[in-house]
């Protein structure tokens, strides 16, 4: 009998539960035992494990977050903790290690399967910026979310007549805001992959008010969009090297004022995005991701990572997943930019 352990690593993402029904029912049915891995890659340095079977997993595909806890915790930072998690591994009798998880959480299982890890990765964020698939599990719940937000926002912009900053995740990639910019109506999206002026941004507002006579706007910006340099809460980085984003709407919200006298405001949707029931695309893609991510063990095909390419589920290296960022491509904006003002 195959021994697979399973793990759940940097933010929690709608759509995690389900995953983990996909995993543990799949493995059922071809005759595997599932051994869940507490608090992401710190679970497998502290050994701290929960069996994961039908009755573990039932009624939790509605759920938001993970059953099994995470963490930001990086192994790889540690020539002892790699040894740890190599120790417990064996100590654990795994036949193999599937990851779930973003860039991070992946970027340690490639470098654990190059330690002689059989491990396995199912990508997982609310960006959609994993290179190797098309659609991550936990966008379409934290898009919808956010379109809900500007919707609401829409009104009380209009009945106080003032420019309203919204600021979405989103730190290397722009996919949320897009997507939620233009579900939602927004007059102005702003992404990390383009940057632009807040001569430019002004500019567009003051046409819209000015001489299309509309009295209020709405502003959608990603986290990690730069006016000259990317900005921060403060110097503290995690355990990945990454800085806290955040505070690029007040910044924004301050600007415009100051440019234009419109009286601006400024909201931040935060981790709002990222919990909460998953919505029904979430939980199916989920599900589809975890069945995957079995036969890939099943298979014995490790260094991969399931991958939905089109409609179809297939494997890529976890080499070439974290090789970079999927980024929205400049057609996509210039799309989007049709809507503006």
């Amino acid at each position: 009998m195959k021994r697979i352990g399973v793990l759940t690593g940097g933010g929690d993402c709608p759509g995690l539960n389900a995953v983990l029904v996909g995993i543990v029912r799949k493995s059922i049915k071809e005759g595997y035992e599932v051994i869940g891995i507490k608090h992401g890659w710190k679970g497998m340095i502290e050994k701290e494990t929960v069996p994961l079977d039908l009755k573990a997993v039932t009624g939790c595909i509605h759920r938001g977050g993970t059953i099994i806890r995470t963490s930001r915790t990086n192994p790889l930072k540690s020539k002892d903790d790699i040894k740890k998690v190599a120790e417990n591994y064996r100590a654990l009798k795994l036949d193999a290690l599937i990851a779930i998880g973003g860039d991070d959480t992946l970027g340690v299982a490639a470098g654990m399967y190059k330690e002689g890890l059989n491990t396995v990765g199912v990508p997982k964020t609310i960006d959609n910026d994993i290179s190797g698939t098309d659609r991550t599990f936990g966008f379409d719940t934290a898009v919808n979310f956010a379109t809900w937000a500007l919707d609401r926002l829409h009104t009380t912009a209009e009945s106080h007549e003032r420019v309203i900053v919204v600021e979405i995740m989103g730190r290397h990639a722009g996919w949320l805001a897009l997507w939620a910019g233009m579900a939602g109506g927004a007059d102005v999206i702003l992404i990390p992959e383009v940057q632009v002026g807040l001569e430019e941004i002004c500019s567009i507002l003051k046409e819209r008010h000015e001489k299309r006579g509309r009295t209020f706007s709405i502003v959608a910006v990603a986290e990690g969009a730069s006016f000259g340099e990317d900005i921060t809460q403060d110097d503290s980085q995690d355990e990945f090297g990454h800085v806290k984003l955040g505070g690029v709407a007040e910044f924004l919200a301050k600007e415009i004022q100051e440019r234009t006298g419109y009286e601006t405001r400024h909201v931040v949707l935060g981790h709002l995005q990222r919990g909460g029931e998953p919505s029904a695309l979430d939980r199916y893609l989920g599900l589809l991701f975890g069945l995957h991510a079995v036969e890939l063990v099943k298979n014995e095909d490790f260094g991969k990572m399931v991958s939905l390419r089109g409609n179809d589920f297939v494997a890529v290296t976890l080499e070439e997943v974290t090789a970079g960022t999927r980024t929205v491509p400049p057609e996509l904006y210039e799309q989007a930019k049709v809507f503006f003002g």
